[in-house]
C-alpha cells in the first residue's frame, strides 16, 4: 500500500514538472501605473530620540518626538528619508521609589511624516531607569531607584503598519 502511494505521488509530481517545463518561464508581473507600487507594511524604520526623554514629570499620553536614522529604501527609492519625524506616545509609566525601586516608562509608536502625510506605525519600546537595591538594603529606605531615561543616539526598532505608496 506504501509503494502504491509513493509511486502515485512520484506520478503526480513528475506529470506536475512537466505541465510547468512546458508553460515555460514564469515572469513576474510588473505594475501598470508606477503609483500603485508601496513600502510593505513591517517594513523596519530604525528611530531615535530627537531630544533627550526622562520619566521625571512624565505622565501617561504624552507625545515625544523621534527622527527617523537611516534613509528606508525599497525599489532603490528613498521612501522614508533620514530625519524624518515620528511621533510615540507614552502608554505606561511608573515612578522612581524607595527601597532602590527605578523608574520605568513605555512608549508605542504611532506614525511618521513623510512630506505632508502620516503613516501609521506599529512598536512599542520599554525604558527602565538602573535600580538601586544594594545601597538601600545597606542604607536606609530613603534610597530611591534611578530616573528612566532615552538619549538622542538610542536606537529603536519600529515598524510600518500600513503600505506607503510611492511613485
Amino acid at each position: 500500500m506504501k509503494k502504491m502511494l509513493v509511486a502515485a505521488v512520484a506520478a503526480s509530481f513528475v506529470s506536475g514538472m512537466a505541465v510547468h517545463a512546458q508553460q515555460g518561464p514564469v515572469v513576474e508581473a510588473q505594475p501598470v501605473d508606477a503609483a500603485t507600487q508601496a513600502l510593505p507594511v513591517n517594513t523596519l524604520v530604525l528611530v531615535t530620540p530627537a531630544e533627550e526623554i526622562t520619566s521625571k514629570k512624565m505622565k501617561e499620553g504624552t507625545q515625544r518626538r523621534f527622527l527617523v536614522v537611516e534613509d528606508v529604501v525599497y525599489g532603490g527609492k528613498v521612501i522614508i528619508p533620514r530625519g524624518s519625524e515620528v511621533q510615540a506616545t507614552v502608554t505606561w509609566r511608573t515612578g522612581k521609589g524607595i527601597v532602590g525601586k527605578s523608574a520605568k516608562f513605555e512608549l508605542s509608536f504611532d506614525w511618521v511624516r513623510v512630506g505632508s502625510t502620516n503613516w501609521r506605525l506599529r512598536g512599542q519600546h520599554r525604558q527602565e531607569g538602573k535600580g538601586n537595591t544594594a545601597g538601600a538594603l545597606l542604607g536606609s529606605a530613603i534610597i530611591t531607584g534611578k530616573s528612566a531615561t532615552m538619549a538622542p543616539g538610542q536606537i529603536v526598532n519600529v515598524f510600518t503598519a500600513e503600505p506607503i505608496p510611492f511613485r
